[in-house]
Order: C-alpha cells, then sequence, then structure tokens
C-alpha cells in the first residue's frame, strides 16, 4: 500500500528550496533520504526544522519527508521551517494563530545582493589610486 501525503508544503529561503510532504506516522522526520539529525551538522539547525511541530503540538502525529535543494545549510533549515508551517496549515487551519506569532509562515525576502558592473562586489568599489 502507497503511503499518502495528508499535505504538501514548499518553503524558500534565500536560494534554497524544500518541498515538505507530511504523512500520517509516529513524527519522523526525513531529510533528502536521511534522518534530521544526520542531515544537519548543528542543534539549532535541528531545532528549528522541529519548531512548527512544537508550537502545534504535533510531534509525534506525522512523519514528515522533506526535499532541499540549493543554497548552505541555514538557508535550508530555515526553508524546512516555512515549508512544515505551511503544510501544518493545510492540515489545521486553527493553528495559523500560533504559526504567525512566532513568525513561521513570513517568507524571509532577503537574499544576496547582486554584483554590480565596474565594482568589486554589490557595494565594493575597486581600490582607488591617485597615481
Amino acid at each position: 500500500m502507497a503511503v499518502k501525503n495528508i499535505a504538501i508544503g514548499t518553503g524558500r529561503r534565500k536560494t534554497s528550496v524544500a518541498r515538505v510532504f507530511v504523512r500520517e506516522g509516529s513524527g519522523k522526520i526525513v531529510v533528502n533520504g536521511k534522518d534530521v539529525a544526520e542531515y544537519f551538522p548543528t542543534e539549532a539547525q535541528v531545532r528549528s526544522v522541529h519548531q512548527p511541530l512544537l508550537v502545534t503540538n504535533y510531534e509525534n502525529k506525522y512523519d514528515i519527508l522533506i526535499n532541499v535543494q540549493g543554497g548552505g545549510l541555514k538557508g535550508q533549515a530555515a526553508a524546512c521551517l516555512h515549508g512544515l508551517s505551511r503544510a501544518l496549515l493545510q492540515i489545521d487551519p486553527d493553528a495559523r494563530a500560533s504559526l504567525k506569532a512566532n513568525g513561521y509562515l513570513t517568507r524571509d525576502s532577503r537574499m544576496v545582493e547582486r554584483k554590480k558592473y565596474g565594482q568589486r562586489g554589490a557595494r565594493r568599489r575597486f581600490q582607488f589610486s591617485k597615481r
């Protein structure tokens, strides 16, 4: 029997995109085929992925499958948090207040500013020489 997804959420942060699939289960979180603690090296990143579940009291109710790509690990963790929050909102619309109060539904729009021509970076200029 195939496992059916209850909800799907897409989370983004910088250049990272996370597709989150929520299924009935026991609270296992799998990121790109690995356990969440195995995929993310720091405890803070693992905790940030768990946050929406803790806020809505769904820690051991659902299994979460996450496919994340692009960016670094910190951006990926934030994308997972955003996607999981959106997926939980599909399951329980009443959880919106607690998720929104913690800022988990807001997409962090900060991106790297592009490099400009005639300069060394986005803002940094080439070194000026008088002579």
